[in-house]
């Protein structure tokens, strides 16, 4: 039915091929920009917070993601002329306790499980609280991370899917399409470098986690929640000389990283394990339909005019 709905509106390929192509457009551009200027990203995010300060440079970073929610939004109304509500749930309004029971249950899982190894390993951490920047960043979390967690699965989970869905006329096409590319665009995080290709698998497990409750609960509503948990508890909670948001966080992580073994870990544990509360809170039954079937168009429908 998520995907379906989306036959009720202007639905023709180009009016799916703009906006993905303007982005991923802009990706390139920049990837080719800094391949060509040899430009060494980790060096110039501490060069630009030693000299503005880490939450003016989050703003800066953040600031993009205000326009291209506008801007996709803005497209879907007057070019699909699609409701935003048609392009987060398949339900009669958007449901926000969905949103909040995944928000609160992926935040609490992340402050417990960093506080159980701050604990556990104390000599990996310093204590990093500065009370009036950690106020600072804390409204700018909360007013500008959702907004970028927000576009990224809106273009992704709402606007590809159901593109993708429409076109492939199935499901399994745009949850892979989705999923690989989501989890490909975070290669050009600093984490890859430092950590090693291996990582991948846990950026691409994550673009998976979230198609797989999208189509499995006919709506946006848990992955927008599941990923503005995530981000912003990240931000706010611990970080890193090396990691992509580097904050005036409560912690800051000063071991040395590396990945091996425990990068599946979210894959094969943590990960299973929400979809299995998820699942039984939600009663989800007839995964494989869901998951890979036809998207066929409702048969009542006028056809389309260009």
């Amino acid at each position: 039915m998520f995907i379906a709905q989306a036959f009720k509106y202007s639905h023709s390929f180009w009016r799916y091929l703009v906006i993905p192509v303007l982005f991923f457009g802009l990706m390139a551009l920049n990837f080719v920009f800094i391949e060509m200027m040899d430009i060494d990203i980790g060096q110039v995010m501490q060069e630009e917070i030693a000299r503005k300060g880490s939450n003016r440079v989050l703003v800066e970073n953040l600031l993009a993601f205000v326009i291209f929610l506008a801007g996709l939004f803005l497209w879907v109304k007057y070019v699909h002329h699609q409701p935003i509500k048609a392009l987060t749930t398949s339900r009669k309004k958007i449901d926000w306790s969905r949103f909040w029971f995944v928000f609160i249950l992926v935040g609490a899982f992340s402050i417990i499980i960093t506080l159980l190894d701050y604990f556990a390993n104390p000599e990996d951490y310093v204590v990093n609280f500065e009370l009036e920047p950690f106020l600072y960043l804390l409204l700018i979390c909360v007013l500008l991370i959702p907004i970028q967690t927000s576009f990224e699965e809106y273009f992704f989970r709402g606007y590809l899917m159901q593109g993708l869905g429409i076109l492939a006329r199935n499901r399994w096409v745009p949850l892979i399409f989705t999923s690989l590319v989501f989890g490909g665009l975070h290669y050009f995080n600093p984490e890859v470098t430092k950590l090693g290709d291996i990582i991948m698998i846990h950026y691409i497990g994550t673009g998976f986690m979230l198609g797989i409750i999208t189509l499995m609960d006919e709506g946006l509503e848990l992955a927008l929640g599941f990923h503005a948990a995530n981000n912003l508890i990240t931000a706010l909670l611990v970080t890193a000389d090396w990691t992509a948001f580097q904050t005036n966080s409560i912690l800051r992580d000063v071991s040395e990283p590396s990945a091996g073994w425990d990068v599946f870990i979210p894959v094969l544990v943590i990960y299973p394990l929400f979809l299995y509360i998820m699942a039984r809170k939600y009663k989800w039954t007839n995964w494989k339909e869901k998951l890979t079937g036809k998207v066929e168009k409702p048969v009542e429908l006028e056809p389309e005019r260009f």
